[in-house]
C-alpha cells in the first residue's frame, strides 16, 4: 500500500487551513525562497491567485472552496450582509476564468454557507482531502497506463508547466504519474520545457524535480518539439486546466505544438487530471474561455524589462489541444481516449486499460 500523502509529502500543504485563515506557500517566491503566505481576507486570497502565488487547477480548487470557509469567516468578523457575502463568493470563484477547478469548488462549498461556518470549513476539508486522495489514484493509474502503452524500461518523459504537489497537492497529476513511474524504476529521465512567460517548469517542476532525485534537463519552449521530433522522448504527460466534453484540452500555452509534435513522432500525449477538471457543461474548446494576461509577464522577464518600453504582447495563459491529438486523459476513476471517436492511429494504438 502506497503511503498517504498527507502524512508523507510536506508539499501537501501547499494550501491548507489553519485557525482560521489560509496558508499558503507562494509559488511566485520560488526557487530563491521558500515563502508561506497567511491569508486572512478575500482581497488577500482573490490577489494571491491571480499574480499566481497560488495557482493549477487542482490547488485552485482547494484554495476557492478554503476561500468560501474564509469569506465567512471574515463577514462573521465584520457584520457582512448577505448579498455582501454573495458578491465576495463571486469575486472568489471569478478570479480566474479558465480553470474550471475553481469556480466549480467555490459554488459547491458555498452551498454550505446556509448550514453555518462548521458546515463550510467541513465542505472545504473535504474538498481538499478528495484532491490529495485523487492525485494517488491519478498516478498509479497514469503510471500503469505508460508501463502498458511504452513498457518497462526506462522512459524518457517530456512535460510542460508544473503539475505536482504545488499545482496539484498531494503526488499531482502528470508529475504524479512521472514520480510513480520513478518509484517503480520505469523512469529514466524528464524533459522539462521552461514555460513561458512566467517560468513554471524552470521554477517550479525543476525545483520539485530536484527535491525528488530525478534526473532531469530544462528545455526551452520552442526546442520541446524538434526534441520530440528527434525521438528524445518515449511520451508526454501533461496536466490540464479545463477538459471539455469531447475531450478537447485546456492547458498552459505551448502545449498544443507538443500533441502536434507527439502525433508527428508517434508517441503518446496523455493529460492527467482529476475528473473535477473534466466539463461536461463546455461542448468543446471553442467554448472554453482562455485568459488573456498582463503585457508585463512577457515584456518582462522576472522583473527584468527584455522588450523595449510599449512593446504590446498577445499573451494568452492557454491554448487548446484538439481531442484527436489526445491519446488518452487519465483521472483517479477512469482511462478516456478521446480520440478513438475520431478514428485516429494513436487512439486506435492505444492498449485498454480497465478500471
Amino acid at each position: 500500500m502506497r503511503p498517504d500523502p498527507r502524512e508523507t509529502d510536506p508539499l501537501s500543504d501547499v494550501v491548507a487551513w489553519r485557525a482560521g485563515h489560509i496558508v499558503a506557500i507562494d509559488q511566485t517566491a520560488l526557487p530563491g525562497e521558500f515563502r508561506v503566505l497567511h491569508i486572512a481576507t478575500v482581497n488577500e486570497l482573490v490577489d494571491a491567485i491571480t499574480r499566481l502565488a497560488i495557482r493549477g487547477a487542482p490547488a485552485l480548487g482547494v484554495a476557492g472552496a478554503l476561500g468560501v470557509a474564509l469569506a465567512v469567516a471574515q463577514s462573521e468578523r465584520e457584520g457582512w450582509t448577505a448579498a455582501r457575502l454573495e458578491t465576495e463568493v463571486e469575486r472568489i470563484a471569478g478570479a480566474r476564468p479558465t480553470a474550471v477547478n475553481l469556480r466549480r469548488e467555490v459554488l459547491a462549498t458555498a452551498a454550505a454557507i446556509e448550514r453555518g461556518p462548521a458546515a463550510v470549513e467541513a465542505a472545504a476539508a473535504a474538498v481538499r482531502d478528495a484532491v490529495i486522495d485523487a492525485s494517488l489514484r491519478i498516478s498509479e493509474r497514469g503510471a500503469r497506463y505508460l508501463s502498458q502503452a511504452c513498457g518497462t524500461r526506462p522512459l524518457t518523459i517530456h512535460t510542460h508547466c508544473n503539475t505536482g504537489a504545488l499545482a496539484c497537492l498531494g503526488w499531482g497529476t502528470a508529475l504524479g504519474v512521472i514520480r510513480m513511474l520513478h518509484e517503480q524504476g520505469e523512469l529514466g529521465k524528464v524533459i522539462v520545457d521552461e514555460t513561458r512567460p512566467l517560468l513554471q517548469g524552470a521554477r517550479l517542476t525543476c525545483w520539485e524535480l530536484g527535491q525528488l532525485g530525478i534526473e532531469h534537463y530544462l528545455a526551452c519552449d520552442g526546442a520541446g518539439p524538434f526534441l520530440i521530433s528527434r525521438g528524445l522522448s518515449d511520451a508526454v504527460v501533461v496536466g490540464a486546466d479545463r477538459v471539455a466534453a469531447n475531450g478537447d484540452v485546456a492547458n498552459k500555452i505551448g502545449t498544443y505544438a507538443l500533441a502536434l509534435a507527439a502525433r508527428r513522432a508517434g508517441v503518446p500525449f496523455v493529460v492527467a487530471v482529476p475528473e473535477s477538471t473534466i466539463d461536461d457543461a463546455t461542448a468543446s474548446g471553442e467554448q472554453i474561455p482562455i485568459e488573456l494576461r498582463p503585457a508585463d509577464e512577457v515584456t518582462r522577464v522576472l522583473g527584468v524589462p527584455s522588450a523595449p518600453r510599449g512593446t504590446r504582447a498577445l499573451n494568452y495563459a492557454f491554448d487548446v489541444t484538439p481531442a484527436e491529438l489526445v491519446t488518452a486523459i487519465v483521472t483517479e476513476d477512469r482511462l478516456i481516449f478521446p480520440g478513438r471517436a475520431a478514428g485516429t492511429d494513436a487512439a486506435a494504438a492505444a492498449p485498454k486499460v480497465s478500471r
